[in-house]
Formats: structure tokens, C-alpha cells, sequence
């Protein structure tokens, strides 16, 4: 049978929501160990590019330069695969979500193990890999075109959660995805900062490869 990917399927939504909560989760590593750089978020690596030109602002313009470039060559790769399997969709995402997951867990080992750092100039690498990583989920999310889930950018969910509201005017359509996703989001960041101060960051980073595999089996799991 085929896979329910309707873009307001349980289990779509479920899906995406749990990356979101990955985002958190991750990008709390990065920004809270790593030098205060975001893996998934480029809206912030952005800004930071911009405020790193005050020399005591404490960010690094290297950190947010290679987290920029690693989610666009990982963006571009998602997308070349999204095109190339556009037909098997469950071949397709089997693949990302076994990418993603087999990448987080080498993570987890090679930082545990101390290969890859998590300070000065060692953590490029892992950001690099990181963000690498969140590029080809990001377009992969995209070509599922699920409004409102984009598992990094709150915005303009926020924004139509607002905008769309009762209290607005609106109809409050999809007000709870909306909320949803900010609250997986915020869920995510903030177990993802508990951790950081009780273990480290590769118990956070193992909790993100399980997730990713639950979303693998949730999307290319035939009804």
C-alpha cells in the first residue's frame, strides 16, 4: 500500500513535528557549546555574519560562514535526490532519513570518542557536518510542501497563527500545527539545553539520530 504523505495526514505531521523537535535539539548543541552558531537556523548565521563585525560580540564569522556553505551543499544534494526519485517516494525518503540518522549517530560516536570537538576551531568540522546534514533534511521538507512545518523556521508560522487567529479576525485555520510546531521546537531546545548541563553533547546528539530514525520508519511505512 502507499504512503500517506497528504500534507494533513497524522502522520505527515507527526513527522515534521519531530524534526522540528530535532532542530531544538541540535541547535541547542551548537549554539550553547559551539561557539554560538546555528546548525539548522540560517535565518540566525545570517544575522550573525552581520553582528560578528563588532569585534567583541563573541561570534565567530568562520563558525557561521561554514554552517551557511555546509546547509547549502547539503540543500543541493537533497534536492538533486528529491528530483532524481521523484517517482518512489518511499525509496526517496528512506534514503534521506537513513542519511541523516547514519550522519547524527557518526556524530555521536567520533565526539564521543574526541575525533570531532565541540570548541575552537575543531568544531568547524562538526558544524560543517551538522549543518551539511539539516540542508538536505530542510529540502527534503520542502518538497513535501507541508505549510506551516518547515521543522526550522517559526516566523511565519507565528506569524500566521497571529495573523489567522480568532482574535484577528480569521478563521484560525491551522492553529494547532502552527502551535505545534513552536512548541515542538521550544520542547526540543530546551531537553536539548537539560542534557547539556547534565551530560554533554553527545547524549543530546543520540537522542536526535533515535528521533530521526522514528521519523524514517513514520515516512516510508505503508499504510
Amino acid at each position: 500500500m502507499a504512503i500517506d504523505l497528504r500534507i494533513g495526514s497524522p502522520r505527515l505531521v507527526g513527522a515534521l513535528l519531530t524534526l522540528t523537535a530535532v532542530t531544538g535539539l541540535i541547535d541547542a548543541v551548537s549554539y550553547l557549546r559551539m561557539g554560538h552558531v546555528f546548525v539548522a537556523n540560517m535565518t540566525g548565521n545570517v544575522v550573525f555574519l552581520g553582528f560578528a563585525l563588532q569585534t567583541n560580540a563573541g561570534l565567530s564569522i568562520p563558525a557561521s560562514a561554514v554552517g551557511i556553505g555546509a546547509f547549502f551543499v547539503g540543500a543541493v544534494v537533497g534536492g538533486r535526490l528529491g528530483r532524481h526519485l521523484d517517482g518512489r517516494p518511499r525509496h526517496w525518503l528512506r534514503i534521506v532519513f537513513a542519511v541523516q540518522a547514519g550522519v547524527l549517530a557518526a556524530v555521536t560516536v567520533l565526539g564521543g570518542a574526541g575525533v570531532l570537538g565541540y570548541t575552537g576551531d575543531r568544531a568547524l568540522v562538526t558544524t560543517a557536518v551538522l549543518a551539511a546534514t539539516f540542508g538536505l533534511q530542510n529540502a527534503t521538507v520542502r518538497r513535501l510542501g507541508a505549510a506551516d512545518l518547515t521543522t526550522t523556521v517559526l516566523t511565519l508560522g507565528l506569524t500566521g497563527l497571529a495573523a489567522d487567529s480568532r482574535l484577528a479576525g480569521g478563521p484560525g485555520a491551522r492553529a494547532p500545527r502552527r502551535l505545534g510546531s513552536v512548541l515542538a521546537m521550544l520542547a526540543g531546545a530546551a531537553t536539548g539545553a537539560v542534557l547539556l548541563q547534565v551530560t554533554g553533547p553527545t547524549t543530546v546528539i543520540a537522542l536526535a539520530t533515535v528521533l530521526v530514525v522514528v521519523v524514517g520508519a513514520l515516512l516510508t511505512t505503508a499504510d
